[in-house]
């Protein structure tokens, strides 16, 4: 410990303030951190193996719970449906700082030959699905319960609070429910203890292993999702003339839409896409039917041209159906609409050195903005927040031969987990201590 004076108070203050921070400053963490590792991939292998889709991770938030109240925290469960929260209150006065994981899987049936690989299939949008944690949910959940477990054991030196969330539905709710991180803001999950910043990682397939990537300011999009409902009249497939073909004003419509990014909004400004993907219409091979559904989603980085392609939609979908006789609904958003995700530029700024102590000056690298999105958007809007990317590709596996997450192939290696408990940890000491 550093003996407290004027100058050796003025000297931490400028180097954490000028992107630099003691080395040895949490040290008592490591040996922690290196004996549950192995917990932590043994706790994310059964999450894997037995995923819960949106709004229904019943058995996951009951591990969950049941973990953080053998820490000793306080623990609130059933936060937005199945969420659970658990609160580390420090031995010393400070600051509160949010950590969060999300707990859901994904209607995806796994092929990847694992021993603890997932065989859950549930039903989906009144279809029987496969169940996959194809995004790393279960590697996010793991890794908080590691970083709690770690820091519960320090908990008498910690300045402050930490508040651990475990978020159910970043994937969306159900259509006609709530849920996800907008519903946990609602229920006042940043408050009583109001917390102060909020910290979250996502784990990337395409990322190297050790390696974690990060942006200031705004670092995924916001998300739309959408439904045109196209309406003709029914007729025989042989005298397509004497109805009003909703199929073929769909396919005009589709085409059309695509000129929204390419002709219609300002791309050297910043990113963004729409995209159909699912067409339903139609019973067999000689019936035009009346009535066809389409369902996309959009993504974009600037809330302008976000609004932009919302009233494009809507006039191109409108303005071609009534060309050929249609008429069309559209619902924008249909079910799910997150903001996008904006990382506090200096709250970044200040835990850069955490982040480079734990992963290494050359492996925090600076990324683009990307058009994947995530409802952390949601704690961030409400309190200065920093979500950034971990490794999680095998270093012998090319970036272009990695599986992509929301695949049936989707992968990570497991010994990527320890720096994501590492610098989470490291982080919300920090933050409280400086």
């Amino acid at each position: 410990m550093f003996k407290h004076n004027y100058k050796v108070t003025l000297s931490l203050v400028g180097l954490f303030l000028c992107g630099s921070a003691p080395a040895s400053e949490n040290n008592q963490l490591t040996p922690l951190i290196n004996k549950i590792e192995s917990k932590v991939i043994d706790w994310r292998r059964h999450f894997h193996q037995h995923p819960e889709l949106s709004n229904r991770e019943f058995e996951t938030a009951k591990v969950i719970a049941k973990h953080l109240k053998q820490l000793g925290m306080e623990v609130q469960t059933g936060v937005a449906h199945t969420g659970v929260v658990g609160i580390l209150k420090g031995g010393l006065p400070g600051k509160v700082v949010a950590l969060r994981a999300d707990m859901d899987g994904l209607p995806v049936t796994e092929s990847v030959d694992l021993p603890f690989a997932s065989k859950v299939t549930s039903s989906y949008a009144g279809q029987k699905v496969g169940v996959m944690h194809a995004c790393g949910h279960d590697t996010h959940v793991a890794i908080l319960m590691g970083v709690a477990e770690v820091l519960a054991q320090v908990k008498d030196t910690i300045p402050g609070t930490i508040k651990f969330i475990f978020q159910p539905a970043e994937e969306g709710a159900p259509e006609g429910e709530e849920g996800g991180a907008e519903l946990m803001v609602k229920q006042g999950v940043l408050k009583s203890p109001e917390v102060d910043a909020i910290f979250g990682l996502h784990i990337s397939s395409k990322t190297p292993v050790g390696v974690i990537g990060y942006r200031p300011g705004g670092i995924m999009a916001a998300v739309d999702d959408f439904r045109i409902r196209v309406h003709g009249k029914q007729v025989h497939g042989s005298t397509p003339w004497n109805g009003i073909d909703p199929i073929v004003v769909s396919a005009q419509i589709i085409n059309s839409l695509q000129t929204i990014v390419s002709r219609q909004v300002p791309l050297t400004k910043q990113a963004a896409v729409v995209t159909i993907g699912s067409i339903h219409g139609g019973v067999r091979s000689n019936i035009i039917p009346s009535e066809v559904e389409l369902i996309g989603t959009i993504r974009s980085l600037d809330a302008d041209m976000r609004q932009t392609i919302h009233e494009r939609i809507r006039k191109i979908a409108t303005n071609v159906a009534a060309s050929m006789d249609a008429t069309v609904d559209v619902d924008i958003p249909m079910s799910n609409s997150y903001p996008i995700t904006y990382n506090t530029p200096t709250l970044v700024k200040h835990m850069l050195p955490t982040m480079k102590r734990q992963a290494g000056e050359n492996n925090v690298v600076l990324i683009d903005a990307i058009t994947g999105a995530e409802d952390f958007s949601y704690f961030a809007k409400e309190v200065p927040g920093f979500y950034f990317f971990l490794g999680g590709k095998a270093t012998d596996v090319k970036t272009k031969d990695a599986p992509a997450h929301h695949t049936p192939e989707f992968y990570i290696d497991e010994s990527g987990m320890k720096l994501g408990v590492k610098t989470l940890s490291n982080m919300a000491l920090d933050y409280l201590k400086n």
